[in-house]
């Protein structure tokens, strides 16, 4: 019996002493993860464009404090459908964002209070911040505008024409639909002069690509019908200025590089790479939109070219119409994740906007132009685009158009539109429908949202 005593303990002694050579032995985590007690950070990111600059910033981040940082990016329209399956993972991402109050109610269970960190203090406008009572549950990391770009080069090519069919000498004088419209209409009967395929790149269609109209668009007359009822939100919708959606859309569709019954195969990318090798002399999209433009190979567009032009649609007054301005970019810490883990990604953030290496990457990789008082104004950005929607933020003689879609009822109803606005333009719905339709599933939607 003593033997098998004697035996018995020399195994567990055995056992014990290959365990603790097993623990001497660093895994994956160690290298600055949770085991190391710095916690660990996962940042669930929704701009594939910006994929390649944020693991750039993760790697950079782990090698300077040693916490291990992964990035993982939604696919083009599917960061809603992508969160709700990665948050309920036991790796769940600790960092990630919603697009605004409505983005808050759909998950602010999982939304930590940031009042009291550093990030919020350097807000420069507090009131850009999500909010639910004394708390701050979504603080934006950026600014953004969009419009209509232009290559100027083309433009005075254009201008410069003896047979042109306008009075006015250049783009900056484009101040109202109705010249926007005669000056692209005339620039499509002229294209073969100026060595285009359309005045406008495709307006892309293809499901999942079509943001730039479901959302982006279609906030212009949201803004207008916001502002005529004095209201952030509604929970129904009159589409009182469909028809100025209409005429933008049209001219969009009417003077494109591509036939309008091809735009469900368009990619954002496709409509870019046009602008970007000059098939085009306009595209609607945001200052995010330079780095794309830069990295297509074969690029013809100069940097002192792009430039903005607002959306205009035919809105009484528009002629001191600025850009739409706002953002719908809030970044959210996990509330479900450990207190580490938490601290980890709050650190992450604060750092970002702070150190120099992050500052730098805000602005000159990422192309942000950041809402915190962190930033002197050498350390602004300096791409075209970021730099002109700084310039109509400055203008006080322009009136920017809020960021509205940010009360859009969900992304089903983007979807739907999007749907709509594509058989729209392969003639297999009318307009009227389309309005419709539209109206329908704004009240569907947010008594969803209001049950929820």
């Amino acid at each position: 019996m003593k033997k098998k005593i004697v035996g018995m303990m020399m195994i567990l002694a055995m056992a014990s002493l290959a365990a603790g050579c097993g623990n001497s032995k660093k895994t994956s985590s160690d290298k600055g993860g949770a085991d190391n007690g710095k916690g660990k950070i996962y940042y669930l990111s929704f701009k594939p464009e910006s994929d390649e600059t944020w693991k750039k910033i993760a790697t950079e981040y782990t090698k300077e404090t040693g916490v291990e940082m992964k990035v993982v990016t939604a696919a083009e329209g599917t960061y809603e459908q992508t969160l709700k399956s990665e948050i309920a993972k036991t790796d769940a991402p600790t960092l990630f964002q919603i697009n605004g109050p409505i983005g808050y109610k759909n998950w602010k269970d999982y939304c930590l209070d940031l009042k009291d960190t550093k990030l919020n203090s350097w807000l420069l406008n507090k009131d850009m911040a999500v909010t639910d009572g004394d708390g701050v549950y979504g603080i934006p990391y950026v600014e953004e505008g969009y419009g209509i770009i232009y290559n100027d080069a083309i433009m005075k090519k254009y201008f410069a024409l003896p047979d042109k069919a306008v009075s006015i000498n250049s783009t900056e004088e484009i101040n109202n639909f109705a010249t926007l419209k005669q000056v692209a209409e005339d620039m499509t009967a002229k294209k073969d002069k100026l060595g285009i395929d359309g005045v406008f790149a495709s307006t892309s269609l293809l499901a999942g690509e079509d943001w730039r109209w479901q959302t982006h668009l279609a906030n212009l007359p949201i803004y207008y019908e916001y502002k005529d009822k004095n209201v952030k939100d509604a929970d129904t919708l009159d589409f009182k200025y469909a028809d100025n959606y209409k005429n933008i859309f049209d001219l969009y569709l009417n003077n494109s590089c591509t036939d309008a019954k091809m735009l469900g195969g368009k990619s954002v990318n496709d409509s870019m790479a046009e602008f970007a090798l000059g098939k085009a002399a306009m595209v609607q999209n945001g200052n995010w939109a330079w780095g794309q433009i830069s990295q297509v190979q074969g690029n013809t567009v100069k940097e002192e070219d792009v430039h903005f032009l607002p959306i205009y649609t035919g809105v009484e007054g528009e002629e001191n119409q600025g850009l739409c301005i706002g953002t719908e970019n809030f970044f959210c810490i996990n509330s479900k994740a450990s207190e580490k883990d938490q601290k980890a990604a709050i650190d992450f953030v604060e750092w970002l906007f702070s150190s120099d290496y992050g500052k730098k990457a805000v602005t000159n990789d990422l192309g942000f132009i950041p809402p915190f008082n962190t930033f002197s104004d050498s350390e602004k950005p300096v791409d075209p685009l970021a730099k002109e929607v700084i310039k109509y933020m400055s203008d006080s003689s322009k009136k920017n158009v809020d960021w509205n879609f940010t009360s859009f009822p969900s992304q089903t109803f983007k979807d739907n539109f999007g749907a709509s606005l594509l058989q729209y333009a392969q003639g297999q719905k009318k307009w009227e429908d389309v309005k419709n339709d539209m109206i329908k599933d704004w009240a569907a939607e947010k008594s969803v949202v209001a049950a929820n």
